[in-house]
């Protein structure tokens, strides 16, 4: 005798699910993370239906006081999450029926899986715009906080990874202040942009019932309902956004990382990481490792992967629904829990690096880093083209070499004997600071 299914949709099948089409199908191990988005936004589709007169306030009332309790459950530990019960609404759906019998049955009217994940998912994604935002403004105040205290820290700025020209170390982390300033605006556009409410498109067509999307968008923070429904249920590009924000971000710390590791090699020696955050090695007893900075440079792999996963995952579905698109979260929590870890890491590294000023000043004085400002003062000073103050510069730069000296190091005369115009005032742009 074929066994009957016992699935919450089951009465249009005669058998169960075949096992390994139940382990494929559940999504409970990822999406139960949406718990609390679920129960919100249930709270809020139940005060709704009871305000449109389609809920009774008896049901209401023993709705929202089982939600209550399911909620307590979960955080508390003692819930029962269950597999054959396929994803994170079914999971509380249930248990709300073992609480309060039929009534809970009645919450899942004029609503359907497709617009309850699609709010969910909204809801937690607009939160965790708002946690990362939390993270980078902490990055951020440490990187203000040490540009500030290196103003006045002389050191080399490079281009190809050669000397270029004199820099401060706090420009240069300023740099990254900056670069910060433009992902929290990314983060501020995305929560935007997705801050519309999916709830009352139903399966993709809408539903019958008077109900009231503007009451469920309010109060659950939405800005406006979403216009259209087929649009509201397939929607995706809140997620690739948040994606791309993320690879964004940690393409950003990958870039100070790679100058961490840089740094506090003993060829440069601007950096000294402190122990927490520095590892040893095995059998070299003199290593200090910086692996938590190659560690953040490592996931900018995953950053970027999840962005190409979810992309390569949406390119060619049709409207509106697919259960494809129950692949969307992996992706995302992965890679808000991996952009929050390394903001963390970096925060706490930066904030507690001991930096080596007169190696940087040393540094800064190698490489001929002063011969832009020595063209630059030709030009200015002696009216010369800026091409011909090039081409001097290059000769002067050639003599220091073969002299074995830095530029403020050579004689008058020696510099007079290519451009004899040159003055002892072009010792003030030649010599550091």
């Amino acid at each position: 005798m074929t066994q009957k299914s016992s699935t919450i949709w089951g009465g249009r099948f005669d058998a169960r699910p075949d096992d390994l089409m139940e382990q494929i199908n559940a999504s409970i191990d990822i999406d139960r993370r949406l718990y609390a988005q679920d129960i919100a936004g249930s709270k809020a589709h139940a005060r709704m239906l009871c305000a449109c007169g389609i809920l009774s306030t008896p049901d209401e009332q023993a709705i929202q006081s089982g939600l209550d309790q399911i909620l307590g459950e979960i955080t508390s530990g003692q819930f029962t999450f269950r597999r054959d019960l396929e994803d994170i609404h079914m999971n509380i759906e249930t248990r709300l029926k073992d609480l309060i019998g039929e009534a809970a049955g009645r919450l899942h009217t004029a609503r359907s899986r497709n617009d309850q994940v699609a709010t969910d998912f909204r809801l937690w994604v607009r939160e965790a715009c708002e946690v990362l935002k939390t993270h980078m403004n902490g990055l951020m105040d440490t990187l203000a906080r040490l540009s500030g205290e290196h103003e006045h820290t002389v050191m080399p700025g490079f281009t190809h990874l050669q000397v270029a020209q004199p820099v401060t170390l706090g420009r240069h982390l300023d740099a990254y202040v900056q670069m910060l300033t433009r992902d929290l605006s990314r983060l501020d556009d995305c929560r935007k942009r997705l801050n519309e409410c999916p709830l009352g498109a139903a399966a993709l067509a809408g539903t019958p019932y008077p109900i009231n999307r503007v009451m469920t968008a309010q109060e659950l923070g939405f800005d406006r309902p979403m216009p259209n429904t087929m649009d509201a249920v397939s929607a995706r590009d809140f997620a690739t956004e948040f994606l791309f924000v993320c690879a964004q971000a940690g393409l950003h710390l990958s870039r100070l990382a790679e100058e961490i590791i840089l740094w506090t090699t003993p060829q440069f020696g601007f950096l000294r990481l402190a122990d927490q955050w520095s590892t040893g090695s095995s059998i070299m007893p003199q290593k200090k490792n910086p692996d938590a900075a190659e560690l953040i440079r490592a996931k900018t792999g995953r950053l970027n992967g999840n962005l190409i996963q979810l992309m390569t995952v949406l390119k060619a579905l049709p409207l509106t629904y697919n259960k494809d698109m129950q692949e969307d979260k992996a992706c995302v929590f992965e890679s808000f829990d991996t952009l929050v870890l390394c903001l963390c890491a970096m925060n706490g590294m930066m904030a507690t690096a001991t930096w080596h000023k007169d190696t940087m000043r040393k540094a800064a004085e190698t490489g001929y880093a002063t011969a832009t400002a020595l063209a630059d003062w030709l030009v200015m000073t002696l009216h010369m083209p800026f091409r011909d103050a090039h081409h001097v510069t290059g000769r002067i730069v050639k003599l220091a070499e073969s002299k074995a000296c830095r530029l403020d190091e050579l004689s008058l005369d020696e510099l007079q004997s290519i451009e004899k115009r040159i003055s002892i005032d072009v010792y003030s742009v030649i010599r550091l600071k």
